[in-house]
């Protein structure tokens, strides 16, 4: 899916932040599975939310209320910020540049005192020029990715953050584990999935999004939330990489196979096409 100029659509809104796993490759191919009238739009694994975005830039949109969930209390720092304190996070932005001493201060600055400008801004600048784009956590729950070289990289994007915030204006923003975002969830209802990946091999298990990380047992009750969520007749939508476990843990639900373009890793022979796997309870 390309990403059109601010030119060609003066409403589009994109994800501000580049993660690990993002679906804005596979947008079309998503919405293309996805019911026209949603009541409460949810997304228990938020990250770039990337179909989020698309779907609030929509002229006619399909949810009525939604809600952005992840573990990571950082990234969901930042998107309260743009939500709510739009012009203050902007400015702070604004006094971070490109620099590697800089960015190392600022990686290892305790946020827990920190407002959520502070620490949208903070997540912000490391994500815009660390290196690849790449979040990533260790145990303690701090970032451990090193600086990326650039060429002039764009730290503020008062536009771009403009149109987040107004899709984001009536977004319930929440980290609870990814069952408890659910609750509550209707027939009406509508869920999206984007959980840290299936390993496609032994070298390529990369689940630190943050420091909760993800295990097999969690994979394993995450399909049974699809199968309890399908008995709730709340419709639910997955997607993992396309591997022969995937495959085997969601043998019960209708599945769909796609491709999508990765640009995410450490050796830049292995970005490109990569094999996707859309799950669907419906």
């Amino acid at each position: 899916m390309r990403r059109p100029s601010y030119a060609d659509d003066p409403l589009k809104a994109w994800p501000i932040v580049k993660w690990a796993g993002g679906k804005t490759e596979l947008v079309d191919d998503l919405l293309a599975e996805m019911p026209e009238k949603i009541g409460t739009y949810v997304e228990p694994f938020a990250g770039g939310a990337a179909l989020f975005f698309a779907l609030a830039s929509d002229k006619k949109p399909r949810f009525a209320r939604a809600q952005l969930n992840d573990r990571n209390a950082e990234l969901i720092a930042a998107y309260r910020a743009v939500r709510d304190q739009l012009d203050a996070l902007v400015e702070k932005l604004g006094t971070y540049k490109y620099d590697k001493d800089l960015y190392y201060k600022v990686r290892d600055v305790e946020t827990r005192e920190l407002t959520d400008v502070e620490r949208g801004a903070r997540l912000l600048y490391l994500n815009k020029t660390c290196f690849n784009g790449l979040w990533r956590e260790n145990s303690k729950g701090r970032n451990n990715v090193p600086f990326g070289t650039y060429t002039n990289p764009k730290i503020v994007d008062p536009d771009g953050l403009k149109r987040a915030s107004r899709a984001l204006a009536w977004v319930r923003l929440t980290t609870l584990d990814f069952e408890a975002a659910c609750e509550g969830l209707g027939p009406s209802d509508f869920a999206y999935f984007d959980p840290p990946y299936v390993p496609v091999s032994k070298t390529a298990s990369f689940t630190a999004y943050s420091a909760n990380g993800f295990s097999r047992a969690d994979q394993e009750r995450l399909v049974d939330l699809l199968l309890a969520l399908k008995k709730r007749k709340v419709r639910a939508m997955l997607s993992n990489a396309n591997t022969p476990e995937t495959r085997e843990l969601y043998k019960k639900l209708r599945t769909k196979e796609v491709s999508a373009r990765r640009s995410i890793n450490s050796d830049k022979t292995k970005r490109g096409a990569a094999g996707e796997l859309v799950v669907m309870n419906y």
